[in-house]
């Protein structure tokens, strides 16, 4: 049954991130119908931003206190509606409200997975099925770059917003109806049951919000977090604008190169999480498990510095998405370096925190990159700027958390 409510959190993500990188596709439509620059258009990305980062902050207590059941159903009810409303926008302010309200609600997403994934899997599992379900943000690009242009082509730019945003409303039936705690769901038999709640229990009070800073883990996670999330952003709401500009991508053919980037990132986001579970069965020490997987996915984003030097334009897509794999299958290992070292009652409040802290520095690095494009017309500067932020963040991490435990209160 665990593996079943994984596949509702891959889903789940999938939409999640479909709904949300819509938007970097039509770019060049929204900027032309709407009369937006680049500015404008880093702008409408800080929006959301901003809002996702108060989103993810809240929504992680949230999960905690509601449960995920009914704190992660809110969340994508909400921004489902969020998301068809872009299709009625009118003006540059319109654009920026949508965007919002669509942020602070997706913000709710991957506390209540990653707490779903601490209440439903033995540790040794967690990275893998982190893997999986986050592997779901990499298909939500590819269903868009699929769907979004004919759906664009043929019944245009607001009908791509309300077709992709009724897809959050229809998942909302099956998850409803099948989750459920581990000790309350009928269809966990006494084995699973026992798998599942094969490490050592949590305390049972409840942990203050708030407590949850006083510990090294924690600040790990939310600095590493903020150092490399924004890289993420850059990649959904950017290449496809990169293609366009470098390589003449436009909405018939930009398709195949951003299916190609978002398959390898599946792979690594998978493969990532892969690694550090199987050297945790083969008798590696958490702490050496863990922080392998990290190291080898940090050390996979570094050959995308390259990409704005080279004339091919699969080349550059493949370092692309060598570099999207590294980060994902970063993410899959620093989840789980959250729910390794946090009791499942704090679990989504500390992926809150580190998730608001992404989310800020993305918002930053949204008006970045505006202010970088209108100035220089290139894309040199940013993607130089990438690799540096994984090795920074492994450092942090290694320095904070020299040998991974579970903190006590």
């Amino acid at each position: 049954m665990r593996w079943w409510i994984c596949a509702l959190l891959f889903f789940g993500t999938t939409i999640c991130y479909l709904d949300r990188q819509v938007i970097g596709i039509l770019k060049p439509s929204l900027m032309k119908d709407l009369g937006l620059d680049d500015k404008q258009y880093g702008d409408v990305v800080f929006w959301f931003q901003a809002l996702y980062a108060a989103g993810y902050l809240f929504a992680g207590r949230l999960n905690d206190i509601l449960r995920v059941r009914r704190g992660y159903a809110l969340a994508v009810g909400i921004w489902s509606l969020a998301a068809i409303g872009h299709g009625l926008v009118r003006s540059f302010t319109g654009l920026c409200v949508a965007r919002g309200v669509l942020g602070i609600s997706e913000g709710g997403n991957f506390p209540a997975a990653i707490r779903s994934v601490s209440e439903w899997f033995p540790r040794k599992e967690r990275a893998l099925a982190t893997g999986i379900f986050n592997a779901g943000s990499n298909v939500g690009v590819i269903v868009s770059a699929l769907l979004v242009p004919w759906i664009t082509l043929n019944f245009g730019w607001r009908t791509a917003f309300e077709v992709t945003g009724v897809f959050g409303l229809i998942w909302l039936v099956p998850w409803l109806l099948t989750y459920r705690q581990p000790e309350n769901h009928p269809k966990v038999s006494k084995g699973e049951l026992a798998l599942i709640q094969a490490d050592p229990a949590d305390p049972p009070e409840r942990v203050p919000w708030l407590s949850v800073l006083r510990h090294r883990s924690t600040w790990a996670f939310i600095i590493a977090t903020a150092l490399t999330s924004p890289v993420w952003w850059f990649y959904l709401f950017w290449v496809p604008d990169f293609l366009f500009t470098n390589f003449k991508f436009d909405l018939k053919n930009i398709g195949l190169p951003l299916i190609l980037v978002y398959l390898i990132a599946d792979v690594g986001s998978v493969g990532g999480g892969w690694l550090s579970s199987t050297l945790l069965a083969r008798g590696w020490s958490l702490n050496a498990a863990r922080k392998t997987g990290l190291f080898t996915c940090a050390l996979c984003v570094a050959p995308v510095f390259l990409v704005s030097s080279i004339a091919n334009p699969w080349v550059a897509t493949l370092l692309i998405g060598l570099a999207a794999a590294g980060h994902q299958g970063w993410s899959a290992n620093l989840y789980t370096l959250a729910s390794d070292t946090t009791p499942r009652k704090a679990v989504s409040s500390v992926v809150g925190m580190g998730g608001m802290a992404g989310a800020l520095a993305g918002m930053y690095m949204a008006k970045f990159v505006g202010g970088v494009l209108q100035v220089t017309h290139s894309y040199v500067l940013l993607f130089a700027i990438a690799p540096c932020a994984y090795l920074l963040a492994f450092g942090v991490i290694q320095v904070l958390v020299p040998k991974i435990t579970t903190w006590e209160r």
